[in-house]
């Protein structure tokens, strides 16, 4: 090999971390498309970039281009995509009215997010982190905190007609990010042989609602996905009034 060949990268090594880049890139449009009031778009490119996210970690484990880099790239593109960009869609959607209140909670959020991401570039590499997580994860607390949006989007009620609870909400969704429940890792997740089926078909539904009723289907996604937590809440909560 030839001296100059060793300062040159195989292009699949990128791969990742351009992904990464390509989601921080939509995460920093979701704001611009927030602040000229195009609310749909925004909460679209946050969830695309949410997408994304889910993506690069795969891309990098399967082309064998894990490293510390990536690994700190896609958190910091993760604080702004899922800490920043939704909160500041929250407050311009719903909070904007409510000036310092609403302003508070947009803090919490973000910095709940920031805290959460910390805590899991240290934890990353204990064997417990593949199992499950502890808090609500980056992305999933951007759902949570969309919550508010979809309901008004799918017209199911209006958010900006209660902007004191959805400021309420958005604080619990950073509490639940910073707490010590451990939610559900996809990493870890299995599916019974006989429900294999089923899934399958839900997959099928599913797309054709991002089609139809995206607004509902993110709606029903959010409400599972706090079904699927309440254990864990009911569980903490128990151990915090015995401790």
């Amino acid at each position: 090999m030839e001296p100059h060949e060793k300062d040159r990268m195989p292009f699949l090594q990128l791969v990742p971390n351009l992904v990464t880049i390509a989601g921080m890139g939509l995460g920093l449009t979701a704001i611009r498309f927030t602040m000229d009031d195009r609310f749909e778009f925004a909460v679209v490119l946050i969830l695309l970039a949410g997408l994304i996210d889910g993506l690069d970690g795969l891309i990098a484990r399967r082309l064998h281009a894990t490293s510390d880099f990536g690994a700190e790239l896609d958190s910091l593109s993760d604080f702004l995509c899922f800490g920043v960009a939704p909160s500041l869609l929250v407050y311009r959607f719903a909070l904007g009215e409510t000036h310092a209140f609403g302003w508070i909670f947009v803090l919490i959020y973000t910095g709940a997010a920031c805290l959460r991401l910390a805590r899991f570039n240290v934890m990353r590499a204990e064997p417990e982190s593949m199992r499950h997580f502890t808090g609500v994860p980056a992305p999933a607390g951007a759902g949570l905190a969309l919550l508010p949006m979809f309901v008004t989007f799918a017209d199911l009620g209006d958010a900006r007609a209660v902007p004191a609870l959805v400021a309420i909400w958005l604080g619990l969704v950073g509490t639940l990010m910073i707490s010590r429940i451990k939610t559900f890792s996809p990493k870890a997740l299995r599916i019974p042989r006989g429900a294999v089926g089923f899934a399958l078909i839900g997959t099928v539904i599913a797309v054709g609602m991002v089609f139809t009723k995206i607004w509902l289907l993110m709606v029903i996604i959010v409400v599972i996905y706090v079904a699927l937590l309440m254990p864990a809440i009911w569980r903490a909560r128990g151990m915090i009034l015995r401790g």
